[in-house]
């Protein structure tokens, strides 16, 4: 029988992140200047984490490119 490994997690409150519907959408906005800046690190193809401060900045630049947000947990 193997033995666990143990992983180290870190765990962190109060984050935002970009869902995308797909990693196509990612990179697109990923190449937005204005997004992209407060775009701290990409967790997987399809999600994004925002720089701390920088959430409604995020979510203003997203509606301004036409798209509609869902925000969850605020």
């Amino acid at each position: 029988m193997k033995e666990a490994r143990r992983l180290p997690i870190k765990l962190h409150r109060n984050v935002c992140l970009v869902l995308t519907e797909d990693a196509i959408l990612a990179e697109e906005l990923l190449s937005r200047r204005k997004i992209s800046q407060e775009i701290v690190g990409r967790l997987s193809d399809r999600v994004l984490l925002v720089r701390p401060g920088k959430v409604s900045l995020v979510i203003e630049e997203l509606k301004k490119l036409g798209h509609t947000p869902q925000i969850i947990g605020k």
